[in-house]
């Protein structure tokens, strides 16, 4: 009776929604599902069988304050997927619109995953991890606490990931390092191609030459065209407390 649930909402068979919870339109909710306290699901999302949503953050400092778990409209959660809340440091865990969070994959307490980010199966996102929007990250791959994960990159499945992820980037290999720049992710989300060409260049000089990091921003603000994505990666490189995977 404490929760808020629109009238559209559907909801499966043996499915736990506890107090405080807030489900918008057109939603809907499988057989077997926990929708914890905290849960705040948009218009439009599906949860599948035996999804956790809203569960109180996997941290030993948390101390039972009142967080909040947010799922954005469209997004799709598979089976036995988790999100769990946030704790009282940014107060929620954020999963953005359109997203697809397939089965078994795990978001923990106060990451920030973008909207039309894809996580494979059985991903598992540690604590503070922050996932940009269009980011794809293949399957059962573990990514370490306070990890950013820049936007349109690509990581392949199985790889630990311990430090940023360069945004347009597509990373795989042991170790981890960049393999080159996205360019079918980004030809099919209709980049220019000049745009296409400047980043490129801007990766040739930042991971495929023998300049350090320094030297390699400095080349690039020289010699490469400013447009914006160049310009975001130079601002991602610089703002890397973890240091990159390159």
């Amino acid at each position: 009776p404490k929760a808020e649930l629109h009238e559209t909402v559907e909801v499966g068979p043996y499915t736990i929604i506890e107090e405080n919870v807030i489900i918008d339109a057109g939603s809907k909710i499988a057989s077997g599902a926990l929708i914890a306290s905290g849960a705040r699901i948009g218009k439009h999302v599906r949860i599948s069988h035996g999804a956790v949503i809203g569960t109180q953050p996997q941290d030993l400092k948390f101390g039972g304050e009142e967080t909040i778990a947010v799922i954005g409209d469209n997004t799709v959660i598979r089976e036995y997927a988790t999100v769990n809340r946030g704790t009282r440091e940014s107060g929620s865990t954020d999963v953005g619109r359109d997203c697809f969070i397939m089965a078994y994959a795990h978001v923990a307490h106060d990451c920030k995953v973008g909207d039309h980010v894809i996580m494979a199966n059985a991903v598992n996102l540690a604590g503070h991890v922050h996932v940009d929007t269009y980011a794809i990250i293949g399957g059962v791959v573990p990514v370490h606490q306070f990890v950013r994960i820049g936007a349109h990159c690509m990581i392949g499945g199985g790889f630990r990931v311990q430090q940023d992820i360069c945004p347009y980037s597509l990373v795989g290999g042991y170790p981890l390092k960049v393999i080159g720049l996205n360019q079918v992710g980004l030809k099919r989300r209709n980049f220019p191609k000049e745009t296409i060409q400047a980043l490129q260049k801007a990766f040739k000089i930042l991971f495929f030459s023998r300049l350090n990091t320094t030297q390699a921003l400095e080349h690039i603000r020289g010699e490469v065209e400013q447009t914006a994505e160049v310009r975001e990666v130079v601002a991602f490189v610089e703002n890397s407390p973890r240091g990159m995977v390159k």
